[in-house]
Parts: structure tokens; sequence; C-alpha cells
């Protein structure tokens, strides 16, 4: 397969940052990276442009990280709280996801992408629990947050063990009657 060397002009996931020299596979350069100008063909004359590359993107990288420091700030500030619906024993009937904690945050005047939330399975019990917010390489906030409930836990009482054997008994005892009774009745 061939290979060729490109210079790139944007940040390219998974591949690189501008004024990267990558060395990619021939046909995603000529279809994908170069007709949408992510990147160009390393020549003499485009090396030249690599230290503007560079250096337009360390100004890049520090104005990202201290935008992710101002909204750590405001992250660990924010008090979040869910109220749910509950049923017998506190059981949560649904569960939280990282949908519903983007717009909480929202809601709450924080703009952040929701694919920034790391939140592995679905929050299913009250309580407190954290999640990890990942806003930058450097920068990762522990955001916790209480899940409680909006109409107040009913424990449901068991009856004793006896109180059940006896109700099955009587239970078995009304089917049988009314089995004798019907058999009468066909015999008539």
């Amino acid at each position: 397969m061939a290979h060729s060397e490109i210079l790139l002009l944007k940040p390219v996931e998974n591949l690189g940052s501008e004024g990267d020299q990558v060395k990619v596979r021939a046909g995603y350069a000529r279809n994908y990276l170069l007709p949408r100008k992510y990147a160009a063909p390393l020549t003499t004359a485009n090396r030249r442009q690599i230290e503007a590359l560079k250096k337009r993107r360390a100004e890049r990288e520090a104005h990202e990280l201290q935008g992710a420091q101002e909204l750590a700030k405001k992250l660990e500030k924010a008090s979040i709280a869910f109220a749910v619906k509950t049923g017998e024993g506190g059981k949560m009937f649904g569960a939280i996801t990282a949908a519903d904690l983007h717009a909480k945050l929202v809601e709450a005047g924080i703009d952040l992408d929701k694919r920034k939330i790391h939140l592995h399975t679905p929050v299913k019990t009250l309580g407190k629990h954290e999640v990890k917010i990942r806003l930058h390489s450097e920068v990762a906030v522990e955001l916790a947050f209480d899940v409680v409930s909006e109409n107040p836990i009913e424990v449901a009482e068991e009856p004793a063990p006896e109180a059940k054997k006896s109700e099955k008994k009587a239970g078995r005892r009304r089917v049988s009657s009314e089995k004798v009774e019907k058999k009468e009745e066909a015999a008539e």
C-alpha cells in the first residue's frame, strides 16, 4: 500500500494537530484530508508554514486550557439534585443518564459538550453520586450530585410466614369446595 507524508493544517482526531507531519495512506489523504483542507502535501514551500502553524496551535491550546479551567471552577461551585419517582422500598423508576446530567448543567447555566461527561453506567439508586467530567486533556472535574425521591419512601411490610401459609390453605379450601359444588351440579 502506498503512503504519503502530509502536513496537517487543522486538528484531526486520532491523527494529529496542526503543524504535525504525518504519514497516512494515499487514498485517505487524496480523498478525505486534502479536499477538506485538513492537510496539504509536504513540500519544501509547505515546510516553511510549519512554524506559523505551531504558533497558532500553541495559542489555541492555551486558550482551550484557560477556558477549561474557568469552566472547572464553575462546575466545582455547582450543586445538582435530581428528584425522581420511586416505588416500594425507594426503588427508582428509570435511571439518571449523562444526557440528564447535561440537561441539568445547561439549566444551571453551564454549557459544555455532553460527550465530556463520563458516566459509565446509568445511576439507578438514590443517594449521593459522582461523575467525572473531562474538560481538557489536563483538566478533569469530579461533579457530585444527589438523587432524591420526590415522594415519601414507603416500606412494604411483609406478613409473617405463618400468616402466608394459612392464607394459601384457605385459598385451596375455597377452590376445592367450588370444584365439589360444580361436580354435584353437573351430576344432577
